[in-house]
């Protein structure tokens, strides 16, 4: 007899089989509209289609960056300031009655989250079965009455803006009146960081006071405005000697030479 042969294994009858899971999704064929199931299939479908579009655009912003405006002049006080388009809806709703004003609170919080909520919440206040349009019209009916709003109150926005004279005043800089070069082991930077780099800005671009480049002054007249000031800049903003006042307009026209 061979070993073995003729042995039988058996099963406890004490210890009860578990239930035996099926890795497999269900069949949703029977159900008109639920033809697949939602995890992992369907979401991983739309997971896909959203990383493609991410990386497009990721793409299209590296290949074509924003530009930018020109530089804020503080002094111009009928400037006003846009957001960018895709929140020119959100910018002119502010200016109806009953969101700004004493109505703020409800122009910036309540009717943009009261909005955005409903569409959260458009899923499950229309749960039907199928998915054409027609089969689901409240969520159909909101999303469409939130595009409309939008696309109003963006056109709405952009009618009232005067697009000529803004291009002028916020034209972009170009590349080359920004390529200055800063010599920090001239004699008159020292005066300038003391004196002017507060205001002026660390490349002479200007942050609350005007650039000085580009500047058509001459050495003679830039002393006497780092003494005695000039429109909104009040006197004695220079402090030092004689000789450190020659040593901060060589500077300054160094710097003016470097960018002709």
């Amino acid at each position: 007899m061979q070993k073995g042969k003729g042995m039988k294994f058996v099963g406890d009858s004490r210890i009860k089989q578990g239930p035996t899971v099926s890795r497999v999704p269900k069949d949703y064929s029977e159900y008109p509209g639920r033809t697949e199931a939602f995890w992992p299939n369907f979401l991983l479908k739309e997971w896909l289609v959203g990383a493609v579009f991410l990386v497009g655009f990721l793409i299209l912003t590296l290949a074509h960056p924003s530009p930018l405006g020109g530089i804020a002049d503080p002094t111009n006080a009928s400037f006003i300031p846009l957001p960018d388009w895709y929140f020119l809806f959100l910018y002119e709703l502010l200016k109806y009655k009953y969101a700004s004003g004493d109505f703020i609170l409800l122009g910036m919080l309540g009717l943009p989250g009261l909005a955005f909520g409903a569409l959260l919440l458009a899923p499950f206040l229309d749960n039907g079965p199928g998915r054409r349009p027609h089969q689901r019209p409240v969520a159909v009916g909101m999303m469409l009455l939130a595009l409309a709003s939008v696309i109003w109150l963006t056109y709405t926005s952009a009618a009232h803006v005067d697009w000529e004279g803004r291009a002028e005043s916020d034209k972009p800089i170009p590349p080359s009146e920004t390529a200055v070069e800063i010599d920090t082991e001239h004699a008159g930077y020292a005066a300038y960081e003391t004196s002017c780099l507060a205001c002026h800005g660390a490349e002479l671009e200007g942050t609350a006071a005007p650039t000085l480049v580009g500047i058509d002054y001459s050495a003679e007249e830039l002393a006497d405005i780092a003494v005695n000031g000039i429109g909104t800049m009040p006197a004695d903003q220079f402090t030092g000697t004689d000789e450190e006042l020659d040593q901060l307009v060589d500077f300054i026209l160094t710097v003016n030479e470097s960018v002709e």
